[in-house]
């Protein structure tokens, strides 16, 4: 629910941007007690871009509140079973995963950045996230081609998009944005850039490790022991 409804916005570590504050680390927000983010959540802010979600059920509402409560660090230390160092080669190398992704800066930019993934993951989730053959993309990261008023072809992912324009992003890094009054064609590839097959591309203990990996990248990060059952 987090990816879908908040998001967008707040991005996927909570952490903020351009449209929304940050509300992982932001002592203010912290301080609020979960009735007054459950009333946020469900009436939004007026006067802001804050909406409100009256569709959302109760028990919707408290679990998003229990979910940014996590981002905030209102978690359990992580523990892991792999090799992390290991897990980091195969990320940056035979993965391929820093192609789309980043870990502390580093990495390709068109997918999300994974430092703080496992600030709200358990190591069971993360791996499932890796193996699933179905994905559906979360907005900002919609594979698409415009075909512009000159005919030219533009393939990327859709970053923004309102009723009135788009803004795309290219292999190449570089962002275009378009009144949708201008293109000729907007076409929705669906899908996800995110292979599908990396239960047959990395072995069980590759993907061990690929997590494990994963589970300590997060700022601040607590990672202890070893626990098999994470994996599993």
């Amino acid at each position: 629910m987090f990816n879908s409804t908040c998001a967008p916005c707040h991005g996927l570590d909570g952490r903020g941007g351009d449209k929304a504050p940050n509300i992982s680390t932001n002592a203010r927000v912290q301080r609020l007690s979960d009735a007054e983010l459950s009333n946020i959540i469900s009436n939004g802010v007026p006067g802001t871009g804050m909406p409100a979600f009256h569709t959302l059920s109760g028990k919707q509402i408290h679990d998003l509140v229990g979910y940014v409560r996590s981002l905030q660090g209102r978690g359990e230390a992580k523990q892991v079973t792999g090799n992390v160092e290991h897990g980091k080669e195969i990320f940056f190398g035979k993965g391929n995963c820093s192609n789309c992704h980043t870990i502390s800066g580093k990495g390709g930019f068109l997918g999300p950045d994974l430092t703080n993934h496992a600030a709200t993951s358990s190591a069971a989730a993360i791996r499932e996230e890796i193996i699933k053959a179905t994905r559906v993309p979360a907005m900002g990261y919609r594979p698409a081609v415009l075909v512009t008023a000159t005919g030219e072809r533009l393939e990327g992912l859709i970053r923004n998009e309102d009723n009135f324009s788009v803004q795309l992003q290219t292999d190449d890094g570089s962002f275009h944005f378009f009144k949708k009054a201008t293109l000729q064609k907007i076409e929705y590839t669906g899908g996800s850039l995110m292979p599908s097959d990396y239960r047959e591309r990395l072995s069980d203990t590759e993907l061990t490790d690929l997590v494990s990996y994963l589970m300590t990248t997060s700022d601040g990060s607590k990672v202890t022991g070893h626990r098999k059952d994470d994996f599993e």
